[in-house]
């Protein structure tokens, strides 16, 4: 079957190619009955443009990409669903890039999206040695991560959350609290829980115990890590993970210790996505707006898109949720 081009859509509403071109992309005047003529011509041949091709013609695709390590993860899959539908509203499709935690593919999809040429980049992913997201004129938002000085960044109130949840622990008689966080070599405003937790240790004259889980590791080998260090600490009785899988895998490995939560052990984690609340109920945890990050995130980055600058946004508010394990 042959496909249905301009020339065809032109014979069959009796003007010239040039005419429905112009009509396509609404350039110059074209009267309401010739518009109609072309539109009802398209409609009886079943005509659809070349959406891409008028885009690349305007200088602009109305895509963005998305680049997240995992869509599994509860927080990251709910943050892409909140993201897309911000976009959505706004005319834009997306592009989903799933990295699975690998630097080599999260490259490999950086350079995809540029000969995509889409419009703007929200990042998610937690690999360090990247420096190929330094692209000017290539508008980026990251999501509580720092590319540098071309990208911009989101994210929650990093710090109030690591307080709130150590000083929860501390009030509940904890004085063994471990800390249990991701790769403390990368880049991330969720550092700052850390530091809130080492500071809050040392007002209440409190030994910090810290236990770094590497982002990219399997979940099997962080659940074996993290069972292994409680095995050889059993004095711990509190622990505050860096996310919402920390706690669960921490949670796990005490119920194999046949340790009771929160009577021997509160347990406090961070996210509180909303699928993570369903299956684990239990949790107390810091929740992070997610609504809000990519809400902001949308608007920065089509700000950008539009020219405009945009600056960091880091202090988005936290809660308390407080349920079973703390």
């Amino acid at each position: 079957m042959k496909k249905i081009g301009i020339r065809e859509v032109a014979k069959e509403a009796e003007v010239s190619p040039t005419t429905v071109s112009r009509v396509l992309n609404n350039r110059g005047y074209i009267s309401e009955e010739t518009k109609n003529k072309v539109f009802d011509a398209m409609n009886k041949l079943e005509y659809y443009p070349n959406e891409l091709a008028r885009a690349l013609f305007k200088n602009e695709t109305y895509t963005v990409g998305l680049i997240f390590p995992t869509i599994t993860n509860p927080f990251h899959a709910e943050l892409i669903q909140s993201i897309e539908f911000e976009l959505s509203n706004k005319g834009y499709k997306v592009l989903l890039c799933n990295s699975l935690n690998n630097p080599t593919k999260e490259k490999e999809y950086l350079a995809m999206l540029r000969k995509n040429q889409v419009d703007g980049i929200i990042v998610g992913t937690h690999n360090k040695d990247i420096d190929d997201y330094n692209i000017p004129g290539l508008p980026i938002v990251a999501i509580d991560r720092n590319l540098g000085k071309n990208t911009v960044t989101v994210s929650c109130d990093n710090y109030t959350g690591g307080e709130i949840a150590t000083q929860l622990l501390v009030s509940h008689g904890c004085r063994n609290i471990l800390c249990i966080r991701g790769d403390s070599k990368i880049k991330l405003p969720a550092n700052s829980r850390t530091l809130a937790y080492k500071n809050i240790m040392k007002e209440n004259n409190l030994d910090p115990l810290i236990l770094e889980v590497p982002f990219v590791a399997e979940i099997k080998d962080k659940k074996k890590m993290i069972g292994e260090y409680l095995e050889t600490h059993p004095n711990i009785d509190g622990i505050f993970a860096g996310d919402d899988l920390l706690a669960t895998l921490a949670i796990n490995s005490l119920i194999y210790m046949r340790k009771n939560v929160p009577e021997d052990v509160k347990v406090v984690g961070f996210d509180g996505a909303e699928q993570t609340l369903i299956y684990n109920s239990d949790l107390t945890t810091i929740q992070q707006p997610i609504g809000q990050i990519s809400s902001v995130a949308v608007h920065k980055l089509l700000n950008m898109i539009g020219g405009k600058e945009e600056k960091d946004e880091l202090d988005l508010p936290v809660r308390l949720l407080k349920n079973h394990t703390a």
